[in-house]
C-alpha cells in the first residue's frame, strides 16, 4: 500500500530538472503541515492541455465565454522548469490540469510506451500539483475513475458504487496502473481538486468521445458503467474550482448506463440503420492488449458538495439529452440526415 511519507523521499536525477515534494529537510518547501489559504476569486486561469487537449480546449472556450481571463499553457508538464517559469509569468489564481497521455487510438498504446506514459502521466502531473502547491495556487486535475473494477463489495448491478476513499483495485492496463498509484500521491497536496472522470461523452463525434470509439467497433461488451457527460460536468468542474473545493471526487453523472443503451440511443437519434454485435469480456481480451475498467462510482459526495445553480442529471437522462444535442450539431455540420463520414457507416444487414 502507498505510504504518504514516501513522497518526500523520491528524488529524480538532476538532469531531468524534476522532483516530487521534497523531504521536510529540503529548504525550498516549508516544513509546516500543508494548508491552503482562503478561497481566492477566479481571475486568471492557466490550462495545461488547453492548446491541443480535448477537455483542456473545452475549458479554455468555457472560460472565455464566461469572461474569465484564461491562458492555454505552452509548457509541457514533464518539463518542470518550463512549467515553473510559466506559472510565474502568468500568475494564475487557478490551474486546470487536463494534460496527459491516453494513447492513440486507445490506451493499448501505453502498453508499448511505458516510459513515455510515466514521464507525462506521473512525473508531469506531480510537477503541476507540486509547483502549484509551492505557489498557493488551486489546481484542478482531471483524473480518471478507471482505476476500479466490479468486485464482491461493489458487484455488477448492485447499485453499490466505489466511494472517494476506496483504494484502486484495477491494474489491468498500464494506463490505469499509473493512475491508480498517482491518486494517493496527489491527495497529499491540499491545493488539488482531483476529479475521477470516466468514459467521457460529448455532443459531437470527435475521436476522443466514448460514443465515437464504441460506434466504430464491430463488437462491444455490454456492461453498465459510470460515465461523464461533458456538457453537464465541465461547467460543474469550473464551479467546484471557483468554490475552492479540494480532494477526490467521483466525477460522473449519477447512476450507470450500458454500452448497448448508449448505442441504442445512437441508433435512435443519429443513424437508424446502425447495428452492432456483442461479445464477452473474455472474447474482448483476445483482441486488445490491455484490460478495460468497468465500474460504478458513488456520486453522493459530489452531489452534496455541488455549488448552487449547477444541474447534473442522472446518466440515463444526460446521455439522451446529449444525443439530442448531437443530432442538432451533426445536422448543422451537414452530416445528417444522410451524409455521415464513411467510417461511421455500416453495411446493411442481409435479409
Amino acid at each position: 500500500d502507498f505510504n504518504p511519507d514516501w513522497v518526500g523521499r523520491f528524488l529524480f536525477s538532476p538532469s531531468t530538472s524534476i522532483y516530487l515534494l521534497p523531504h521536510p529537510s529540503h529548504k525550498s518547501v516549508p516544513t509546516k503541515a500543508p494548508t491552503m489559504t482562503e478561497t481566492k476569486p477566479m481571475t486568471t486561469v492557466l490550462v495545461f492541455g488547453g492548446k491541443t487537449g480535448w477537455i483542456g480546449g473545452l475549458m479554455v472556450t468555457m472560460c472565455k465565454e464566461k469572461g474569465i481571463k484564461v491562458v492555454a499553457a505552452e509548457s509541457r508538464i514533464e518539463n518542470r522548469e518550463d512549467v515553473a517559469a510559466e506559472l510565474d509569468a502568468v500568475k494564475p489564481t487557478h490551474v486546470l490540469m487536463s494534460a496527459g497521455i491516453t494513447g492513440r487510438p486507445n490506451i493499448d498504446w501505453c502498453e508499448d510506451h511505458k516510459p513515455e506514459t510515466l514521464r507525462v502521466n506521473v512525473i508531469g502531473t506531480l510537477n503541476v500539483a507540486d509547483l502549484c502547491y509551492m505557489r498557493d495556487i488551486h489546481c484542478t486535475i482531471y483524473a480518471t475513475g478507471c482505476i476500479f473494477k466490479y468486485d464482491e463489495e461493489h458487484s455488477l448491478g448492485s447499485g453499490v458504487g466505489f466511494k472517494e476513499d476506496a483504494k484502486a483495485n484495477f491494474d489491468g492496463s498500464f494506463y490505469s496502473e499509473t493512475k491508480g498509484y498517482m491518486e494517493p500521491m496527489l491527495k497529499c497536496y491540499p491545493n488539488c481538486l482531483i476529479l475521477r472522470v470516466r468514459m467521457p461523452i460529448s455532443d459531437d463525434l470527435i475521436h476522443r468521445n466514448f460514443v465515437t470509439k464504441i460506434v466504430k467497433y464491430e463488437r462491444v461488451v455490454n456492461i453498465p458503467n459510470s460515465m461523464t457527460v461533458l456538457h453537464e460536468m465541465l461547467p460543474a468542474s469550473l464551479a467546484m474550482a471557483q468554490k475552492g473545493l479540494t480532494g477526490v471526487y467521483n466525477f460522473t453523472n449519477p447512476g450507470v448506463i450500458s454500452h448497448n443503451q448508449v448505442l441504442d440511443l445512437y441508433t435512435k437519434y443519429i443513424d437508424p440503420t446502425y447495428h452492432y454485435k456483442n461479445f464477452t469480456v473474455e472474447e474482448q481480451s483476445k483482441v486488445i492488449k490491455a484490460g478495460r475498467s468497468n465500474n460504478e462510482l458513488d456520486t453522493t459526495q459530489l452531489m452534496k458538495d455541488m455549488p448552487e445553480g449547477i444541474v447534473i442529471n442522472d446518466i440515463q437522462t444526460a446521455v439522451e439529452l446529449c444525443f439530442q444535442r448531437m443530432k442538432v450539431n451533426l445536422t448543422e455540420m451537414g452530416w445528417l440526415p444522410d451524409n455521415m463520414p464513411e467510417e461511421f457507416v455500416r453495411e446493411p444487414l442481409s435479409s
